[in-house]
């Protein structure tokens, strides 16, 4: 639903034309005088302003020129008096969309606001377009000639083109967000909006209202109408990041989304109706969560209609020289060291280890390497993932008595398994339980902290 606001300092005019709008199916804002008008425009999601050319304090001219300074592209419709035709023409030359003369005729300005609210539409999404054409999504930044790899890319082909919702699965760091924006891209729906919501990332409250978007009033804090991703997202895709983490109630709403496709702001009770296109991940087995009542069984096969499994990178080692060499003539590009590169025994070394954080933190690593290689070839020293300046394990081990600390009998998994558990959680404690804060002490990415938290049943603060 398309936002407006009317700026006059006449009660009747913001009466008739509050009335004029609703009836087209438009949300009305009202304000009294070009303070206020501006106010409202910095606090609101608006598509079009609407304002008396003429008003006491702040001029309809100075309000469309604040405005442009806030948003260049937000259309300004401005009503003048009769026969003040040398305003009329400053206030185009300023950026006025169009100007109406009073008395008005009420079809000469609805067809007026549908054109200007259409084109800023297209110039809001020709801005998403541009910015999401920059970081090349679709199938250019997802690498691997490795079977199960290739099934997946005829997989999203068949998808891509479809409305069906699709749940896409794996551990942290395998790609999902570039499986869901190459599904986008690759559909029907790609010059429509792409938005993206991390479900794990927000407080209940707060990801209610990030995705239905909320009135104003409608909590403590809530100083002004603020959309949500459904509606920003309508016509084009949403996607919902770490599903399995959204609370049982909000999943109640979502279920009604996916099926009566409306719903209402937080605070609000006008029902508003979208067309989105949802895709969901997740590194949970969502089946095993509705066994475990932590997820909806009825919104589990909603969302499960069509469902892409990604692989860890443990189990597509042959695309690592591939992933490495893409993401060493990224960072290459990125630094200005266009001869850099990897030696055959740097490759071999990075084969050899377990990869708990799959493809980004293979990114990590080749991105750390690249700016501490002191020479024009990545060695195995280069990608080792020891902190700089800090003493070598093997220096710091080399005088520990391992007769005395070790009892008889213990294996060497056990020892690893208790040694690492033990230093997650210290490291936890220490950071306050702050994820990113303790990977950065343990030298390791916060994906990979995150999975042995998982592996150790370290529970999330």
């Amino acid at each position: 639903m398309h936002t407006i606001l009317v700026v006059d300092d006449e009660p009747n005019y913001q009466v008739v034309l509050s009335e004029l709008l609703r009836e087209e199916g438009y949300e009305v804002y009202t304000a009294g005088g070009g303070q206020e008008g501006l106010r409202l425009a910095r606090a609101t999601d608006l598509d079009l302003i609407i304002t008396d050319m003429r008003m006491p304090g702040m001029s309809g001219i100075e309000l469309l020129k604040a405005v442009k300074e806030l948003n260049r592209d937000l259309p300004v419709i401005m009503i003048t008096a009769f026969g003040e035709v040398d305003k009329a023409v400053e206030a185009m030359r300023a950026g006025a969309f169009n100007y109406l003369a009073k008395p008005f005729n009420n079809d000469e300005l609805v067809v007026s606001i549908r054109k200007a609210v259409e084109l800023y539409g297209l110039l809001r999404e020709n801005t998403r377009l541009r910015e999401a054409m920059q970081t090349r999504y679709g199938f250019a930044n997802i690498i691997g000639k490795n079977k199960r790899m290739q099934q997946i890319y005829t997989l999203i082909e068949k998808v891509a083109p479809t409305p069906a919702t699709v749940l896409i699965s794996g551990e942290s760091g395998t790609g999902k967000e570039l499986v869901a924006r190459a599904i986008h891209f690759n559909s029907s729906r790609k010059e429509a909006p792409f938005i993206s919501v991390n479900c794990a990332a927000l407080p209940e409250s707060l990801l209610e209202s990030e995705l239905f978007g909320h009135e104003k009033g409608a909590f403590t804090g809530a100083v002004a109408l603020r959309k949500g991703r459904f509606e920003l997202a309508d016509t084009g895709t949403l996607f919902l990041d770490e599903v399995a983490e959204m609370p049982l109630a909000l999943q109640a709403k979502l279920l009604r989304v996916l099926q009566e496709r409306t719903f209402e702001r937080v605070g609000g009770s006008l029902t508003l109706r979208v067309d989105v296109r949802i895709l969901t991940a997740t590194n949970r087995d969502l089946k095993e969560e509705v066994e475990k009542g932590s997820f909806r069984e009825d919104l589990y096969y909603r969302l499960n209609v069509l469902h892409i499994q990604l692989p860890p990178l443990r189990d597509r080692l042959d695309d690592l020289p591939l992933l490495a060499a893409h993401f060493l003539k990224k960072f290459a590009s990125q630094l200005n060291r266009p001869d850099l590169q990897i030696s055959p025994d740097a490759l071999r070394y990075l084969a050899s280890l377990p990869w708990e954080g799959n493809v980004r933190e293979l990114e990590n690593v080749i991105e750390r390497a690249a700016i501490l290689a002191p020479g024009e070839t990545i060695e195995v020293e280069d990608v080792r993932a020891e902190s700089v300046g800090e003493p070598k394990a093997s220096e710091w081990a080399a005088g520990l008595d391992l007769d005395r600390l070790i009892p008889p009998g213990v294996t060497l998994p056990d020892i690893l398994d208790t040694i690492e558990e033990q230093m997650v959680r210290k490291a936890l404690e220490r950071a306050g339980h702050v994820q990113t804060r303790a990977a950065e002490e343990l030298g390791i990415t916060k994906s990979l902290l995150q999975y042995k938290m998982k592996k150790y049943g370290l529970q999330k603060k």
